[in-house]
This record gives structure tokens, sequence and C-alpha cells, in this order.
């Protein structure tokens, strides 16, 4: 298969070549043609010259001879019956009978007769001009002819100097597309090897065209392209570590829910073992036994509520059902559950008795969340504060560093990496989008190895006005 150069090499070779036979034909036809015209109305004007001396002439022979020397024709006389009686190139004896020539028969009715025609006797093509004439010696034709040798000499003349004209130009031309086809496949290697680059993903790589506008503008294409690919690249790279994360979030929910849900369930397990073991067993263990079943069930359904509750975070599809209640009663039940949890730490509440209009049990479980956080990453008293406009928890632990405060708030970031506890790694994540969900925000002041607090503005959840703000 040829190349872009090598095509248009040969199409200019092609196209000159075509060009110099057509313009050899049209040259030829047209130069014939005029100078059979041209010829006709010499003939036309040297009859109309030389016929005062035929009308006078007694010796046609030496008139025919005469007009073929000087004006370099060919004069034929023939009589009324055909027969030649003058002839000026050849033998008249030896010529047929013209009574039957176009020309002479044309003659008959016409000024003049003409035609173009081969002669046998010559061995050439003539053109034949014959006029009637009525002389004291009878009825006389007079013919004139050329012969048309000399238009093919002058058209080979004509053509051969056409010819070297063409031949220099056609030189010039390949000249000319051989450094144009040399320019373009300069431009073709260097998109090529730029596309090379590419697909070996060198997003960096120069493109310069330097001689055509075209390949100018598809290199520009080329590059908008590669932009393309190159972001499209990139968030295929984002994506795929995304959904690394996402796989491994995955693994650590499966390993969280393996861990948390085997010691309630053991225990269930247990408890209900011993009473199903043992059916005399003492009414106030059984009670306790069953109580401690009932406990553990109650772990067991509040775990899978936040399990469910992370589903929904992750699906954007978590939903609010807002009522009215006081959130100190909320703080007061959260600190309570983590203080059994927590038995050995000290939890500080300073806090009003404040109404909101919210979804209790997602405040809850941002309370719940704010505390467990505290208590999780600080070894002393953990204060919390509920006044007129704001929830705030204050902690005394390891803090968190200024690089790291936008990032605690991710699915699933924990700080130093700690291990997954009860709250299955939900965390500040979930915290915040929920507040989000309330027209609030989490905010964070936090100092490395001193203490962070937490907490969220009251303000979206008040009702004012008898409106409820969600």
């Amino acid at each position: 298969m040829l190349r872009i150069h090598q095509l248009f090499f040969l199409n200019i070779l092609g196209l000159f070549t075509a060009a110099l036979l057509v313009a050899s034909v049209i040259s030829f036809y047209t130069l014939k043609t005029m100078i059979i015209e041209d010829g006709k109305e010499r003939l036309i004007q040297s009859i109309e010259l030389l016929e005062p001396q035929i009308m006078s002439s007694n010796d046609l022979d030496s008139l025919a001879h005469s007009v073929a020397q000087k004006a370099h024709l060919r004069l034929t006389v023939v009589a009324a019956n055909g027969v030649v009686i003058a002839e000026s190139d050849t033998d008249k004896k030896m010529m047929e009978n013209h009574s039957n020539r176009v020309e002479i028969m044309e003659s008959m009715r016409k000024p003049y007769g003409i035609t173009i025609r081969y002669s046998k006797t010559l061995k050439t093509d003539f053109v034949y001009v014959a006029k009637k004439l009525s002389t004291p010696h009878g009825i006389l034709y007079f013919r004139l002819s050329m012969s048309l040798k000399g238009v093919m000499d002058h058209f080979y003349t004509l053509w051969i100097k056409l010819f070297i004209a063409f031949t220099v130009l056609v030189a010039i031309a390949l000249a000319i597309a051989y450094k144009i086809s040399k320019k373009a496949r300069h431009d073709i290697l260097q998109i090529t090897h730029y596309l090379d680059q590419i697909s070996a993903k060198n997003y960096k790589a120069i493109l310069k065209p330097e001689y055509f506008r075209e390949f100018l503008q598809i290199s520009i294409m080329l590059k908008n392209l590669v932009k393309k690919l190159q972001n499209r690249d990139k968030q295929k790279r984002k994506h795929t570590a995304k959904l690394r994360l996402i796989n491994k979030q995955q693994n650590d929910i499966l390993s969280a829910i393996s861990h948390e849900f085997k010691n309630p369930i053991a225990a269930i397990m247990g408890y209900a073992e011993t009473l199903h073991d043992d059916l005399n067993i003492d009414p106030k263990i059984r009670e306790k036994f069953l109580d401690k079943i009932l406990a553990n069930t109650h772990r067991v359904t509040l775990m899978l509520d936040r399990l469910a509750l992370s589903v929904k975070l992750e699906n954007n599809d978590l939903s609010i059902k807002p009522t009215l209640f006081d959130i100190s009663d909320v703080c007061h039940e959260s600190i309570s559950i983590l203080q059994v949890k927590y038995p050995s730490r000290s939890i500080k509440y300073t806090g009003l008795s404040k109404t909101v209009y919210a979804d209790r049990t997602m405040i809850e479980l941002i309370i719940t969340n704010l505390v467990d956080n505290a208590l999780k990453y600080s070894e002393e008293e953990v204060n919390v504060t509920l006044n007129e406009h704001s929830f705030s928890v204050t902690d005394k632990g390891i803090g968190i560093a200024p690089t790291e405060i936008d990032k605690v708030t991710s699915k699933f970031y924990r700080v130093h990496k700690n291990r997954w506890d009860n709250s299955m790694g939900l965390g500040l994540s979930i915290v915040s989008y929920i507040l989000k969900l309330h027209d609030s925000t989490l905010t964070i002041e936090s100092t490395l190895g001193i203490g962070s607090t937490f907490g969220f503005s009251l303000d979206p959840l008040i009702q004012k006005n008898g409106l409820s703000k969600k």
C-alpha cells in the first residue's frame, strides 16, 4: 500500500502527463482546422487572382507550372468532359477522368467546389478548391489544391516545442511535489511518533507540525483528545483507587460485624442453653439470664440499625423524621449508656432544657458518637455542654493534626487507624451527614497533643414562630 506522499507524487505526475496528452490532441485538431480553413481562403483568393490569366492564356500547361513555382500550389485544369488538360505536379496523361470528383461536381452548381481528399497520385491529403469558368476555349474547371503535409509538419514542430515546455514544467512540478511530499512525510511522522507516545501513556509528548495548516489542525484536535484521555485516565485511576478503598472498607465492616456480633450472640446462646438444659434453675437466676438475653438482643438490634444506617449513608438514601423533643433528655440518655460502657471514665455534663425539632434517633446517634469518640481518644474527663445555641463535647486527648481535620469527616476515616469497636466505624462521617440533613454543620477545634472540641449549632433545629426548620 502506497503512502500519502507517494500517492501525492504519482498524482502530480499523472496530472501533468494527462495535461500534456490532452493539450497535444487539442492543439493538433485546432491547428489542423485553422490551417485548412486558412488554406481554403487562400485557394479561393488565388483562383480569383488567376482567373483573368486563365481566361486569356493560350498555354495552360505553362500557366500551371508557373503557378506551382511561384505560389507553391498545385493547379489542375479540367475540361467539361472531365479530361485533365493541364496539371502542374504530375503527368496529365496518367491522370484519370475528373468528372466524378467531388469538388468538380460541386462547382457545377456552386461558385466553388471544396473538399479534402487523399491523392493517390501524390500519396498525401490535399485541400481542393474548384471553380467553373466560361472561356473562349469553352467550359473549363479551374482547380487549385494545397498539400496538408505542411499542416503535419507544423504540428510536429509545435508538438515538440510543447513537449519540451511541458517536460520542463513536469520536472519543476515533480521537484516541487517531491519537496511537498517530503514535508508532508515529516509532519506525518511527527503525528505518528506522537500517537506512539500517547499509546504508551506519555501524555506530555510534544507535537509540532511545521509545514501544513491541516496537520496543525489535526494536532490541535489530537491534543484536545489527549487531554480528555488524560483526564479520563486520571478519573479511572481515582475510580479504581476508590473501588479498592470501598472493598477494603467493606472487608473491614464485615470483620467488624463478625467481631462485634460474636460476643452478644455467644452470650445469648450461652444463657439460652443454660435455661434449656436446667429446667429447675432458680427463678431469680432465670430472670437474670433472661435480662441478659434481652440486653444482648437489644445490643444486636442496635448494631443492625447502625449497619442499616451506614448502608443508607453509603447510598445517599438517608432521610429524617423530625419531631419535637428536649435535646437535654437525649444527652442524659446517651451519657448514661456510655457511662455503663466506660464505668471508669468521668463524663461531666453541663446543660439546660432545650426543645428542638429534629429526628430524635439521629440526634441521639450524633451525641453518642461524639461523646464516644471523646472517650475513645482521651484518658481524662470529657465535658459535654448544651447551651442556648449549640452542643459541644470537649476532651483532653491526643488531638488532631491540622492536616487531618478536613479528613476526619470522610467515610470510615480513623485517626491512627484504631481498631473497630461497637460503632462499626460510623464515626464523624455519618455525624456530618446527618447534621447536613438538619441544615446544621459539624464544627471541629483541635490542638495536637492538647485535645479537641466537637459540636454543632442548635439554631437550625429550634422551632421559631410556630414553624419547624428541618
